[in-house]
């Protein structure tokens, strides 16, 4: 008769548990929408001027004619397959050679506060700019050279010339960087997470609202957090133990430290924007993880301290996977213009 008491309790237990543990999604939804915001996505510019950039800043954006080798473009970095990643541990620039870092997603990039992974980049368009002049990216030595290439190719005096009306030299890097982050800041990806924000709370699983709570709880959310769940700080990535211990890096990358010459910014970096991060692998400002379930585990040991168990990092990742948005219709190359040969 003990026994059976001893049974009956523990039962009751486990399910009072288990009701614990499945919270009321409105509560849920409350908590999410302090520490996080949908993605807001602009009406189409109804300006000439507008629209002319970002029309521009998309044919820019797939032109590999301007590179050194040309064979390389914005979007030879950012494939749409890859939703706007390369799937490489470290991008492939001009010529072969390998950028020191990975490629991270260019979609939803405008939600960043600064660019690259040791936000050396204030801006899109600096970024734009620099990686047009960059040794790595398209090889370019300097704004002559690059700038030369285009003015070959005699449809681009026109389109230069209606998004930067009244420049007397329109075809400068400058502006390739203003229309290529112009095109940039229309590449949002709304995704179930939105919705759910939103108020549609059966927009997440069941599984997903569950690792939402455990992100929010373990502490995931007090770095990524905002509308790129993520993107908007830098912080050090090994707080708790040395991350290369568990990626197998042999050589540490220093982060902003080799930036600001700083021994404070020792292997600090920007907060990854975790939108679309299922999509994204590998992961890391190295590449040196394949595995999101992975990457997880070694976040919660080194920045968090806690040895995540497989069912929290499951439920994590179906969180994860909620922040996968479809590829923007404008995503693609437009007809390239003839060269001046051809025309």
């Amino acid at each position: 008769m003990r026994s059976s008491s001893f049974v009956i309790v523990c039962a009751f237990v486990l399910l009072a548990a288990t009701n614990v543990r499945a919270e009321n999604p409105k509560t849920l939804l409350d908590d999410a929408k302090r520490i996080f915001q949908p993605i807001a996505v602009p009406a189409p510019a109804n300006d000439s001027v507008t629209a002319a950039r970002v029309e521009l800043g998309r044919r820019l954006f797939f032109e590999n004619r301007v590179s050194m080798d040309g064979n390389v473009s914005c979007g030879h970095c950012h494939p749409a397959d890859k939703q706007a990643s390369d799937g490489l541990p470290k991008a492939i620039g001009v010529f072969g050679k390998e950028n020191p870092r990975n490629a991270p997603s260019i979609f939803n990039a405008a939600l960043n506060f600064k660019q690259h992974w040791r936000g050396d980049r204030e801006s899109l368009e600096e970024q734009a700019e620099k990686s047009l002049l960059g040794p790595v990216s398209f090889g370019n030595p300097d704004q002559a050279t690059a700038m030369s290439k285009l003015k070959a190719i005699p449809a681009y005096a026109d389109a230069f010339a209606k998004a930067f009306p009244g420049d007397k030299d329109p075809i400068n890097s400058k502006n390739w960087g203003v229309a290529v982050g112009a095109f940039e800041r229309t590449l949002l990806t709304p995704s179930k997470f939105d919705a759910f924000l939103a108020g549609d709370v059966s927009a997440l699983s069941k599984q997903q609202q569950a690792g939402l709570r455990k992100f929010i709880d373990l502490g995931c959310a007090s770095c990524h957090n905002g509308a790129g769940v993520g993107g908007n700080a830098f912080q050090k990535f090994g707080v708790v133990s040395d991350y290369w211990k568990e990626t197998g890096v042999a050589t540490p990358d220093k982060g902003r430290a080799d930036v600001t010459k700083n021994d404070a910014d020792l292997y600090v970096f920007k907060v990854s924007s975790l939108r679309n991060v299922a999509k994204t692998a590998p992961y890391f400002h190295d590449g040196s993880v394949d595995d999101l379930t992975r990457a997880v585990k070694i976040m919660g040991k080194t920045q968090l301290g806690q040895e995540l168990s497989d069912k929290d990092a499951a439920d994590i990742v179906a969180f994860l996977g909620a922040l996968t948005g479809p590829v923007p219709a404008n995503y693609a190359p437009l007809e390239p213009f003839p060269d001046a040969e051809t025309k």
